[in-house]
């Protein structure tokens, strides 16, 4: 659809992604697309995360040929808006990003601390490369030096604590309109889902909503508090462009 509007949501591991998926896809409007560039990430890392085998079956592991997929294929169900959510650690180094020059880009943050201390939680050990934060900041410059403005970053947090007014800023940040059903969606998996959802995606399929923000996490022994200390001046420097 030559009007069609492809947007790019760029986020780390143990963000609020699949919430804000979710929301999109409540749209009548949108159509999702989960993590396109997983099964890729994962033949060149060779890394065994739960599901791995699924993960590749699932999807191509061209990242060309993923790239080209999502700026030149109509956008699923003859919608308008397609709304791709994608881990920022997955464009490895000598991935193109000039697809990236045809969406709209936009950035999901989240407190480093809590997302070293959620990770951990699921992955047992992390290290900067894992949380994507180093490669969201270089993928966030592109957009604002191609742009010559700040492309719209929004914190998780923020989210949690006001969704009606970050979400009604974000859409307008992206020139599309806001639409109330992005704050309630129905319980349950979608078909969109990546095949990796039985892994990860337990509490977002018994949400129908955003949920209250998370209590503040308990202090970080000292090599995760390293980790996340060294995440702190890349996510810094995204929040203070950050919608709210």
């Amino acid at each position: 659809m030559p009007d069609s509007i492809r947007i790019a949501m760029w986020s780390g591991p143990r963000n609020i992604s699949t919430a804000m998926m979710r929301a999109w896809e409540n749209r009548p409007d949108t159509a999702v697309v989960d993590e396109p560039f997983y099964a890729f990430y994962l033949a060149e890392t060779g890394l065994d995360h739960p599901g791995r085998d699924a993960v590749l079956a699932s999807q191509s592991g061209d990242w060309r040929e993923v790239a080209a997929s999502l700026v030149e294929d109509p956008v699923p169900g003859g919608r308008r808006i397609h709304y791709q959510k994608h881990m920022t650690h997955h464009m490895l180094p000598g991935v193109g990003l000039d697809w990236t020059d045809r969406v709209r880009n936009a950035f999901l943050i989240r407190d480093p601390v809590e997302v070293v201390a959620s990770y951990v939680q699921r992955r047992g050990s992390v290290d900067l490369a894992d949380i994507g934060v180093e490669r969201q900041a270089e993928l966030f410059d592109r957009a604002a030096d191609r742009l010559g403005e700040a492309p719209p970053v929004v914190d998780a947090r923020d989210v949690l604590v006001d969704p009606g007014t970050v979400l009604r800023r974000l859409c307008a940040a992206l020139d599309v309109p806001f639409t109330e059903a992005m704050l309630r969606w129905p319980a349950g998996r979608r078909p969109t889902d990546g095949v990796w959802a039985p892994h990860w995606y337990a509490s977002v399929e018994a949400s129908t909503g955003f949920g209250p923000p998370p209590p503040e996490p308990p202090a970080l022994p000292a090599g995760l508090a390293r980790v996340a200390e060294a995440a702190r001046p890349y996510y810094e420097r995204l929040r203070r462009w950050r919608l709210v």
